[in-house]
């Protein structure tokens, strides 16, 4: 499976989208597959940012209604098996391996098909989620978008609701130049008839959005308009919540709850969810004295949101941040936002293929105007994350981000995870 196509491990050497003109090949692969995907019950979360905690949300409240869930996300932060959970858990290695048995032949007759081909690694992956979830008659199913929206492998789905998440500038070279034509791509997973919850957007991605919505005769619910919430209070342990809803859903007391197509969720459910979910490495603290705070963050807007969070909900002295990137991230506007606000700060890299070298990190932060003794460099994540914690005080805040997989490698080094390597795949100097 490994030797699939991976366009989240390569930076294309064209726009993706110019080579995937529409979702035949992954439609008739799950054609063949009996069409798994087809089951009712389906949440489809697209968005730039929160669109994985936001989906990892809806599956806690969910199941906290007692409904059986499938959860459909990527990337993993260690393992392949994170990517598909049942009930809150990953699938066992068994299960996974079987699911990939199961798939498989089906694989290599799309792809001894001349109307076909070879599945992606994604679309492979996508297929074995649809399979697991159907496979065990689950009530509800959480599908993440993989990458933008419209022909992303899991927009195959005819969803009960989707959702769509705030969106700001990311994936430029394959989704488009501009805030609205992002959106317009996202907006793409809106289907006919099905009601679509949109988080808020800046003004051209709420306009592309609405325009989406018309077209498909999709009811809007607008977040921060027909939902609107209020925080009583806030601290580094949570967050407690007021939200008030529109007509047809409501949440935020214990008494407030939704109903829709055929599905009840009362309000112990909406805040036993929400208090429950776990959603690792966005805003989560690893450790204490030094306060270690390991955040997912990719965007400039990621990165702007997270440092106006921290504001609020830690308190530290000193600020030194652990900064990984991807090539293909608009490195230097996030660069710009963390040299505001670090003390100290040391590049490094993940194993991840499209990882940015630590040095040409560091002259980023150098070209931003920090002096060279508060910036250094370390080869490997675990290596800065322990010399981040060496060189802060007890009150001192350790932020790692940037990039999810540095955060992974990050979790690795404190929890004492092991994680699933493949030295095949690894960049040749990481070897």
């Amino acid at each position: 499976m490994l030797g699939l196509v991976d366009h989240e491990r390569s930076v294309p050497a064209q726009p993706r989208q110019k080579r995937i003109y529409d979702l035949r090949n992954v439609e008739r692969l799950l054609g063949r597959m009996g069409d798994p995907h087809r089951q009712r019950g389906t949440v489809h979360v697209a968005g730039t940012k929160g669109k994985g905690s936001t989906a990892a949300m809806v599956e806690s409240i969910a199941r906290a209604a007692g409904y059986s869930t499938g959860f459909y996300s990527s990337p993993h932060l260690h393992s392949f098996c994170e990517r598909i959970r049942r009930d809150g858990q990953p699938v066992s290695r068994e299960r996974f391996a079987t699911l990939t048995d199961a798939v498989w032949p089906h694989h290599l007759d799309n792809a001894a098909d001349p109307e076909a081909g070879p599945a992606t690694l994604f679309e492979y992956l996508t297929a074995m989620g649809f399979q697991c979830f159907a496979e065990d008659a689950v009530d509800v199913s959480v599908i993440e978008v993989g990458l933008g929206g419209r022909l992303d492998a899991t927009n195959v789905v005819t969803p009960e609701v989707s959702v769509v998440t705030p969106v700001s500038l990311d994936h430029m070279a394959i989704l488009g130049d501009t805030i609205g034509e992002i959106a317009a791509d996202k907006a793409g997973i809106i289907k006919r008839g099905a009601p679509v919850v949109v988080g808020p957007q800046f003004p051209e991605a709420m306009e592309a959005i609405n325009r989406a919505a018309a077209e498909q005769s999709a009811a809007m619910i607008r977040i921060g308009d027909d939902i609107t919430w209020e925080v009583e209070e806030a601290s580094a342990e949570g967050q407690r919540l007021e939200i008030r809803g529109g007509e047809r859903s409501h949440g935020g007391g214990r008494g407030g709850g939704v109903a829709d197509a055929g599905y009840s969720i009362d309000g112990h459910a909406i805040a036993g969810g929400l208090e429950s979910v776990e959603w690792p490495g966005r805003m989560e603290a690893l450790r204490q004295e030094p306060t270690v705070v390991v955040d997912g963050a990719h965007n400039d807007h990621s990165v702007a949101t997270l440092l106006a969070t921290l504001s609020t909900y830690v308190s530290h002295r000193n600020l030194i941040v652990v900064a990984g990137f991807s090539r293909d991230k608009r490195v230097d506007a996030m660069v710009e936002l963390l040299a505001e606000r670090a003390d100290q700060v040391i590049a490094t890299r993940s194993r991840h293929p499209r990882s940015m070298r630590p040095a040409e990190i560091a002259q980023e932060f150098l070209d931003q105007g920090m002096a060279p003794d508060r910036v250094g460099i370390s080869a490997h994540t675990g290596a800065a994350v322990a010399e981040a914690v060496a060189a802060a005080d007890a009150d001192d805040l350790v932020l790692v981000t940037g990039s999810l997989f540095v955060v992974a490698e990050a979790r690795e080094a404190i929890l004492g995870i092991e994680p699933e390597t493949y030295p095949d795949l690894l960049p040749p100097d990481l070897r």
